[in-house]
């Protein structure tokens, strides 16, 4: 590939996950993977701050999608009904042509601790966000941590489910988020 196609972006993160498969996520080095891209190494670094960063790129895009659907919820809505909103706005992000890459990116993550340590604190900083979107809406802020933990709960619930199976993500994660209320009310 030459070097002045567009979409640096997105073959570094197909030539990450690539290479991740075929070598393992330790053992690939950033130069390999924007070699892999036919981009130069500064390429990679200006899109990225380091190989982990490819696999979790897309994250601020989920938190911006997420947030501004619960602040558009219905204001009357209850929040746990707006969370669900927000979630299911992922939608467009969790679509069919991305599910191939979503569910390999997850079989690396899921192999390494490390990894998935990234992807918890990047779901905490999504329940953070949408804590602070409900807090903006009126929610005391006790309910507000708790839909916000719920939607993180349902998130990290509802991603293996839907990697692995496919499937639309808003009826995914709804589902998930119905199960976790029907289980609350037997606390």
């Amino acid at each position: 590939m030459a070097r002045w196609e567009p979409g640096a972006r997105d073959r570094l993160q197909r030539a990450a996950l690539e290479l991740f498969t075929e070598h393992g996520y330790p053992e690939t080095t950033a130069a390999e993977i924007a070699e892999r891209a036919g981009l130069a190494k500064s390429t990679f670094f200006r899109h990225f701050a380091d190989k982990r960063e490819v696999l979790f790129d897309p994250q601020q895009t989920l938190i911006t999608v997420v947030t501004a659907a619960v602040e558009a919820a219905e204001p009357a809505a209850a929040p746990l009904d707006a969370v669900e909103a927000g979630l299911r706005a992922a939608t467009e992000l969790f679509n069919p042509e991305r599910h191939g890459w979503a569910a390999a990116r997850q079989l690396v993550i899921d192999a390494h601790p490390e990894l998935r340590e990234r992807e918890l604190l990047k779901l905490t900083h999504l329940a953070e966000a949408i804590q602070t979107v409900l807090r903006g809406r009126g929610v005391p802020d006790r309910a507000a941590a708790l839909a916000a933990m719920l939607g993180h709960l349902a998130v990290q619930r509802a991603f293996p489910r839907w990697t692995s199976t496919g499937g639309d993500w808003g009826d995914t994660v709804a589902a998930e988020l119905t199960a976790l209320r029907a289980g609350m009310s037997g606390l």
